[in-house]
């Protein structure tokens, strides 16, 4: 039996297996949405407890921990597929090639642990793409969706702090979610973030406006736990929905 090591995303129930043998993989897809790291150029001039992202991979990894995790208890039949916000990544890389730190990363490594986990790369660069690519699959129905960034009780936050320091230009605003069709996910459909405040209010009206509950975070996430290569992001407060 798995754990999923992150408050209401309890324990994989002994019936598993039983369960996906009943899916029906050609007509649902996966959906996992990474945001993309702050810049140590601004977080620098924070205090040291409250700079943010001194590991480019925070949104990467815990990403690929879950993947692995969907592989292990669905095989290659389920089809996954991997947004990762582009610009985030690419500025980060430049900057990391002039600090030289010791963890860096290339939009050709993700690229490649996409490839090597047979999952679809989706590079985006707005929040209209997010939005399109949710509402138009095909008639394939979400049976899963999971927001690995930053963020704040309103909003995701697909580049904080990266363009302008303490704030994002490229963002998922409450407001947005109006846009979303209703219906997009199965009954069970497991739909989580990982950032930070969100089940405060934007889990609310996700709900709203979509028909399905989002688990969020009451407080803010910690992503050290991933540090292991195996636990999913932690929430130092409590997940609610």
């Amino acid at each position: 039996m798995l754990l999923l090591l992150s408050g209401l995303a309890a324990a994989v129930p002994l019936t598993a297996q039983a369960q996906v043998s009943k899916r029906d993989y050609a007509r649902e897809e996966y959906l996992i949405l990474s945001g993309g790291p702050s810049l140590r150029t601004w977080e620098d001039y924070r205090l040291a407890a409250d700079r943010h992202d001194r590991y480019w991979g925070n949104f990467i990894r815990s990403a690929r921990i879950r993947i692995d995790q969907l592989r292990r208890i669905h095989g290659d039949a389920m089809q996954i597929t991997w947004m990762v916000y582009r610009p985030g990544y690419e500025s980060r890389q430049r900057e990391d090639t002039v600090r030289r730190p010791e963890y860096s990363c290339t939009t050709a490594e993700i690229a490649q642990l996409a490839s090597e986990r047979k999952v679809k790369l989706v590079w985006f660069s707005t929040k209209d793409a997010v939005i399109n690519y949710l509402n138009n699959r095909g008639g394939r129905k979400l049976s899963g969706f999971e927001f690995y960034g930053h963020s704040n009780k309103y909003c995701f936050l697909f580049d904080y702090s990266n363009d302008i320091l303490g704030a994002s230009t490229c963002y998922l605003h409450c407001l947005d979610l109006k846009r979303l069709h209703r219906g997009l996910f199965t009954r069970d459909a497991t739909v989580q973030s990982y950032g930070c405040h969100t089940g405060e209010y934007m889990s609310g009206v996700w709900k709203k406006y979509t028909g399905h509950p989002m688990i969020g975070a009451c407080g803010k996430t910690d992503f050290s736990a991933i540090k292991d290569n195996v636990t999913l992001p932690v929430v130092n407060g409590r997940w609610s929905q």
